[in-house]
């Protein structure tokens, strides 16, 4: 059930990719207008992102999911009868509002239920589910358009939506009792946000985390340039990118579940950074010498996304064990920086370097350069704040 509602966020991105030009043609406008809408779908994200945590904490996880996913189909369906390119972006924003709850709330419940290895499993089993969204939502999207219209790539997410709020009436449980839940005013909200931003493990430990997943939504948002332009594809063959692409994520999610509990997690992250740096180096020298061509432009996407998969649910639940007694805001604020450097992915880096593969390589590999240098500062930080412990005891 957690994975089915993760998987509202790429079945929003990832679905309508393909139709770009479609929508461009259809509503008569240019090609950065329509890219425009996945932008202000990603700010938009962001910034509720940051409220989804802090009101489940308040009024329970449940009744946040649903009032979410009541407001995600209706604007849904507004998506499917825009008649103008504004009317697309309003509804792309009401969308962005509401999808940001499951994964947001799916992370506190899972932290709710369950410690240690047990959560890490459960988190990595989730990651490993909903890594089949980005998919199948791309090929999906290009059938779509390809047989019927862009209109009815949103035709089809509304059905889900709809389909997976009645699941969620009836079978999701409530898992913060309100003897547990924490009062909703602006001077605690205030004060658990402070204490969250002005934390300097946090923000190392979120950005390492949100710079990996740049490095992979660099080519996400990318892919109507890369995969049309560069490699010659069409709507339907975006496959092509993004199964390579998922298969790492579920391999190396699958990957994190088994090694949970049996070796350091330092271990595992290094393992991790290690597939991510050789995948960002062979992706830099191939485009650099070679001009792109299949399967090669994109397999480094497979290994790149195994070790994100492998690092991402090691340094999440240490995020959220930072503040135990506020997770849902710890989980809203990780989420909330992770997305806005996607929405800045979204609206500018990528749409400044897409025309080059060499320029979208080096982006990758800044991205990775950038998160290693943050997970290295953290555990410096780590092992100053033992060492003053051990002088103090």
């Amino acid at each position: 059930m957690l994975a089915l509602l993760a998987m509202l966020g790429p079945f929003s991105i990832d679905t309508y990719l393909p139709a770009f030009p479609a929508i461009e043609q259809s509503l008569n406008t240019s090609a950065i207008e329509v890219q425009q809408t996945l932008t202000v779908y990603m700010f938009s994200f962001a910034v509720m992102i940051l409220w989804h945590g802090a009101l489940s904490d308040s009024f329970g996880r449940r009744n946040i999911i649903l009032v979410s996913l009541a407001v995600f189909a209706v604007a849904t369906l507004g998506c499917a009868a825009a008649h103008s390119i504004e009317y697309l972006w309003a509804f792309r924003m009401l969308q962005g509002i509401s999808a940001g709850a499951g994964v947001v709330i799916g992370r506190a419940i899972i932290r709710d239920l369950f410690q240690g290895a047990a959560a890490a499993r459960l988190l990595s089993l989730v990651t490993m589910i909903f890594s089949i969204a980005p998919a199948i939502a791309p090929i999906l999207g290009g059938w779509i358009v390809k047989h019927l219209d862009w209109r009815s790539i949103f035709l089809t997410l509304f059905v889900y939506t709809i389909l997976l709020l009645a699941y969620c009436w009836k079978r999701l449980p409530e898992t913060l009792p309100p003897s547990r839940r924490q009062p909703f005013n602006p001077g605690v909200l205030y004060q658990s946000y402070g204490s969250v931003f002005g934390s300097r493990t946090f923000h190392l430990l979120g950005g390492t985390v949100a710079f990996n997943f740049s490095g992979m939504f660099l080519y996400v948002a990318a892919a109507p340039v890369f995969l049309v332009q560069h490699l010659k594809l069409g709507p339907e063959q975006f496959g092509w990118q993004f199964v390579p692409t998922v298969a790492g994520i579920f391999l190396g999610a699958l990957t994190a579940n088994r090694l949970s509990g049996k070796i350091p997690l330092a271990r595992q992250v290094m393992i991790g950074f290690s597939l991510l740096i050789g995948a960002s180096l062979f992706n830099v020298g191939y485009h650099f010498f070679y001009a792109p061509a299949l399967p090669w432009s994109v397999a480094p996407l497979f290994f790149y996304t195994f070790g994100m998969s492998i690092v991402a649910p090691v340094i999440t639940l240490k995020v959220l064990d930072l503040f135990p007694t506020i997770r849902g805001i710890v989980a809203s604020c990780q989420s909330f920086t992770q997305t806005l450097l996607g929405a800045l992915v979204a609206g500018a880096i990528a749409p400044m370097i897409s025309h080059s593969p060499v320029a979208l390589a080096l982006g990758q590999l800044t991205f990775t350069g950038i998160s290693v240098c943050l997970w290295l500062s953290c555990r410096r930080q780590w092992r100053k704040d033992m060492r003053k412990d051990a002088m103090g005891a």
